[in-house]
């Protein structure tokens, strides 16, 4: 194998660059979507939550496939059907055919990344994994990088319809280096059976939960509705919960959550990736239809914070050497909320310099904070339940993004109400709240932080 530390991380990242990439350029071009499919800007949050819903749906399918059929083949066919669902979506002409052809894409979606984390821990000695962790981050900031910018110039020179028409050839490549430079890993384990009832109770709960978000930020139905759906929605899932414990081999072993540091990686990271969830698909929509800037202009400020991800790499391991994993977990979380909260301070004549600044600083200290949940958050698991750690990682991580777009929307339509306004018409001041609550929330990130020991994770420093 190939310079293990650096090239195969590089390689099963490539689907976080296709989906950030995808992420990023979507929510820059929102507003011309929503003008060219003659909807309001705000139900174009349909698109998102419908492929972030389908990706954590379809997870859960994601190890079980891996380890009966092998992590390499099926990373390598979840790629191409992403690049199906990409291709599908650049000639939707409705938001209906969008968000039917988004479900499509998730379900590669759904499998490229947890299995790529897959190969990554099961290649990877220990004592390269913080490394290797790093490098694994870099395609996916890349993505987060470049897609504003292009997401902005497709829009102002051409179609919206390219914004996914470019994921193919990155596709195309990104197939052809996992063939040539990575090695299938595979854990010489019995098949197991495939847990039907299982994925259903989970698909059911999860999608009736969303569904009744969804419902609820957008009034489209009376208000017992929305709680009638969640309420059939967590007992779903309680009844996967109940009946996961008497299976051998369920789709999702909740047994995981026993290891520590893994628990805090899935439960102290859910708030700040709400978050991760809410900021980029406000900010476009805040600079564009609230400050009047262009996409390009628009996407030329976002692009902030994935450059101060992307320096996440020159500081990461010496910041874990000097200050520990819990204290970095505690000062990037507090971070992360005062300067979500300062976007809600920004304005029409607020300096793009100091925007610059400020987006490219919150983009630096939540890298930090993600990277570390990443690394630590695995180092418990025994590499023979990585399938069902990656699984539902990669599961908790979608729903949590997620619900950031479906709360960011319900926040700014609220907020807009209050004003006197609409979800058509939104002006500046009716994001400021909605990032004020996004930063504030991330604080409950800290009641999972402050437990660790302050020697946690040694072991890989």
């Amino acid at each position: 194998m190939v310079s293990s530390s650096k090239l195969v991380p590089l390689i099963v990242a490539s689907p976080l660059f296709l989906q950030n990439i995808d992420t990023s350029v979507m929510a820059t071009a929102l507003p011309s979507i929503a003008e060219s499919l003659q909807v309001p800007p705000l139900h174009l949050n349909l698109a998102i939550t419908s492929y972030l819903l389908s990706l954590a749906v379809f997870i859960p399918v994601s190890g079980w496939l891996a380890d009966r059929f092998g992590a390499k083949r099926v990373f390598c066919l979840a790629i191409a059907f992403f690049s199906l669902g990409s291709a599908l979506c650049g000639i939707a002409d409705s938001l209906s055919e969008l968000v039917i052809f988004r479900i499509l894409q998730g379900l590669g979606g759904a499998m490229m990344v947890p299995v790529g984390r897959l190969i990554l821990l099961r290649a990877v000695p220990p004592s390269e994994i913080v490394s290797a962790m790093v490098w694994f981050t870099v395609p996916a900031v890349i993505g987060r990088m470049i897609g504003p910018l292009v997401g902005g110039a497709i829009v102002s020179m051409t179609s919206w319809r390219w914004i996914f028409l470019i994921n193919i050839p990155f596709g195309v490549l990104a197939i052809l280096l996992a063939m040539v430079f990575v090695e299938d890993t595979h854990e010489d384990t019995t098949p197991v059976p495939f847990d039907i009832q299982g994925f259903l109770l989970l698909a059911f709960g999860l999608s009736a939960l969303v569904g009744a978000l969804e419902i609820a930020g957008k009034t489209l139905a009376p208000g017992w509705a929305s709680w009638l759906a969640a309420g059939i929605g967590s007992l779903a899932l309680w009844a996967y919960y109940v009946q996961s414990r008497q299976k051998e081999h369920p789709i999702i072993d909740l047994t995981i959550l026993r290891f520590r540091t893994y628990r805090t990686n899935i439960l102290g990271g859910t708030p700040l990736r709400i978050a991760n969830g809410a900021s980029p698909f406000l900010l476009p929509l805040m600079l564009q239809l609230g400050f009047g800037l262009s996409p390009l202009a628009s996407g030329a400020l976002t692009v902030a914070m994935a450059v101060g991800a992307l320096s996440t790499r020159a500081v990461m391991q010496r910041t874990i050497h000097g200050v520990g994993f819990r204290s970095l977990l505690i000062s990037a979380s507090v971070l992360t909320s005062l300067l979500y909260m300062s976007y809600g301070l920004f304005s029409p004549t607020t300096p793009h310099v100091l925007m610059f600044v400020m987006l490219m600083l919150g983009g630096l200290v939540n890298s930090l904070a993600m990277v570390a949940l990443s690394t630590l958050g695995f180092s418990d698991v025994p590499k023979p339940r990585m399938s069902h750690a990656t699984a539902m990682s990669a599961m908790s991580q979608q729903l949590s993004l997620g619900f950031g777009v479906v709360l960011g929307a319900a926040l700014v339509s609220a907020a807009s109400w209050w004003h006197g306004g609409d979800a058509v018409h939104l002006h500046a001041e009716d994001f400021s709240p909605a990032f004020f609550v996004i930063g504030t929330m991330t604080l409950l990130s800290l009641l999972s932080f402050w437990r660790l020991d302050p020697k946690e994770g040694a072991e890989l420093l």
